[in-house]
């Protein structure tokens, strides 16, 4: 349930949980990336749980301490816990989160595929398979252009890779389609 949705206490952790930043890039909250996975909110108790983006993300100890500060005294107990039980995707990033991922430089992943493929097969621009088109280049942030080329499917975290704008020549990353 998301904020808009959700009424009184509930309605107010969501509120709480939207000015929480992720730590890699301040000016997209938790909420809009997806990561909150669900609240229960009650007088004696607030449980979330969190939705890393990859088993292993550096952030998440971060984010969880990160959510627990801003909720401290909205209940008698706060309870902050990644999960796996739903994997994230990045078809949970908000309409908004991707509006501010681009504005701070980053290209917003693409669509997730629906096919088998591995995950470093997903990226945006890849060598096509067998029999396909070449895809269309990935948006570049800064100046729209989808004249771009993927420098390394390996950025500074798992689920970035690193790309190169061909018409304004800026380095960006785009996070992957999960």
């Amino acid at each position: 349930m998301r904020a808009r949705e959700a009424s009184g206490l509930e309605g107010r952790v969501w509120a709480a949980l939207a000015e929480v930043p992720d730590p890699e890039i301040p000016a997209v909250s938790v909420v809009d990336l997806g990561i909150v996975g669900s609240v229960e909110a009650a007088p004696e108790r607030i449980r979330v749980e969190l939705l890393p983006t990859f088993v292993g993300c550096p952030a998440i100890d971060v984010i969880r301490r990160s959510v627990a500060e801003r909720l401290a005294g909205m209940a008698g107990r706060v309870e902050v816990e990644p999960t796996f039980a739903e994997p994230w995707t990045s078809d949970r990033i908000t309409p908004a989160g991707r509006r501010k991922l681009r504005e701070s430089g980053f290209a917003p992943p693409g669509p997730r595929p629906v096919d088998d493929r591995p995950l470093f097969a997903t990226i945006a621009v890849r060598p096509p398979l067998a029999g396909e088109q070449p895809a269309a280049g990935v948006s570049c942030p800064f100046c729209g252009s989808l004249d771009t080329a993927l420098e390394n499917p390996f950025g500074p975290t798992l689920c970035r890779a690193i790309f190169w704008c061909n018409a304004c020549r800026q380095p960006f990353e785009q996070f992957k389609a999960v």
